[in-house]
Parts: structure tokens; sequence; C-alpha cells
């Protein structure tokens, strides 16, 4: 049973449109890079997608006001010298569970394919637990075509030292049971901070492969944007283990 909802804003008619996924992750270099393509190509959201599968939560804002939990697509057209057309799946979560991270994902490829989508790039971060000093960008891909256009460019390949966790990586193998090849571009960073040098380095090797510019002064000041964010869910988080933990007291004082 399908329980992902999917809000559509806008109908829209779009040519071969190549799918690019960037939802949170380690260093927050995936979703930092997409939200910075979405603002400076001016790209049109269409849809919203909500799920129970997403945390139990929202974001409060510094008026009151509170935010859902929720991925976004955007689409933009005639992008770069061959007048690509992306697709972007953004949000501020990924599925909590296992089987919620594989229904969402299935839901929202269903839903794109009629679009036409044959090509998928995912974007995320690898995680070097210290350091880096010039980040490196890592690929891995479907197919030996996708891995060849990663070597063309230079990107370092990641071979059997790891698996890559979450949405990039489902959205990437699911997406070959729909007809869609792709590849996952993977920023080096520490980490253990919102990182917008890696988010930096993932985009111009995605802008130099699909033949697009971008300017990325505005990433530093979006990575403290997303700083915050991520502050205030950390926040929330810590907040329903006290009153769990609390709980737990309370019940063990009436029991004993």
């Amino acid at each position: 049973m399908k329980i992902t909802e999917i809000n559509i804003l806008e109908e829209i008619e779009i040519e071969n449109p190549i799918f690019i996924e960037a939802l949170p992750g380690i260093g927050h270099v995936g979703k930092l890079a997409a939200d910075h393509i979405i603002d400076e190509l001016n790209a049109t959201k269409f849809a919203e997608i909500y799920s129970p599968n997403f945390p139990p939560q929202v974001f409060v804002d510094e008026d009151g006001i509170v935010a859902s939990m929720v991925n976004e697509l955007y689409y933009v057209k005639e992008v770069g010298s061959d007048k690509l057309n992306f697709i972007i799946l953004v949000g501020n979560t990924q599925g909590l569970s296992p089987e919620g991270q594989y229904g969402i994902c299935r839901d929202i490829l269903e839903f794109i394919k009629p679009l036409g989508i044959e090509k998928i790039y995912t974007l995320g971060g690898m995680a070097t637990g210290q350091p880096v000093e010039t980040p490196s960008v890592y690929g891995a891909a479907t197919d030996n075509d996708n891995i060849d256009i990663l070597k063309e460019h230079n990107i370092k390949i990641r071979s059997n030292d790891g698996g890559i966790v979450g949405a990039s990586g489902l959205f990437l193998s699911m997406g070959k049971r729909f007809g869609m090849n792709g590849s996952c571009l993977m920023g080096e960073t520490p980490g253990y901070f919102i990182d917008a040098e890696a988010a930096e380095a993932v985009l111009l090797k995605l802008s130099e492969i699909l033949n697009f510019d971008i300017n990325t002064d505005k990433l530093e000041e979006r990575a403290e944007e997303t700083r915050e964010m991520l502050s205030k869910a950390q926040q929330m988080e810590q907040d329903l283990m006290n009153k769990a933990t609390n709980k737990d007291r309370d019940d063990l004082r009436y029991i004993g």
C-alpha cells in the first residue's frame, strides 16, 4: 500500500530530464550543492512529498512558524550549452527506517518515471573522519559507461571499501529497475560538520560533466543556514530523548 503523499503544485511537460537527488546526509554535502543549483538556476518547485516514514517532528522558526518534514521536486529547463533539463530532489530529511527509505524511494521513482528520465546523478558526502585540506570527489555508477564518464573527468572511483547508505545509493540501485542508469558523486569530508568546500567540489564536477556554468560564491552562506537548521533538529532530538529518559525514571520510581 502506497503511503507516500505527493502533492503536485504544477503539472509539467519536460523533455528527457536528468534526475538529481541530494537529500541530507554526511556533511550535508549533496544538500548544499543541490540547494545552490536551485537558487542559482532559478529552478521551480512542482511537487512536495510527505511521508509518515519521516521523523515525527517539525521545525519552528524564530517567529514561531512551523515547517513540516518534507522532500521537494524542482525542475529547470535548458541548462548549459547542451540545453539539458533537470528534475531535482531536495528536502530536510530522509526516511527513518530501512522500510521507509525503500518505500519513499520507490514511490518517487514511480512518480517521475513518466517524465522520461533515463539518467540519474545522486550527490552526497564520503566521510574521512579527519580534516581534509582539499576535498576530492569520488564516484560510483550503475554501469561501465558511466564509470568511464567519471574517469574522463578525473573523479576517483570508489572501489570495494564501503557502500553508499541511504537515498543516494537506493535511487541508483532501484533506478536501474525503472530503466534509469547513473552515478553517485561523493565529496570527501570529515563528516562532522556542514561542509561547503566538499559541496563546491561536487557541484563543480557535476557542472563539468553536464557542461553548465554555475557561480559558487554563495555556498558558504547556504552552509550557515544549513548549520542552523541542523542545530534545531539536533536540539529537538535531544529534547525527545530527555523526555523519554525522565519518563523511564518516573516509571521506575512508581514501580519501586
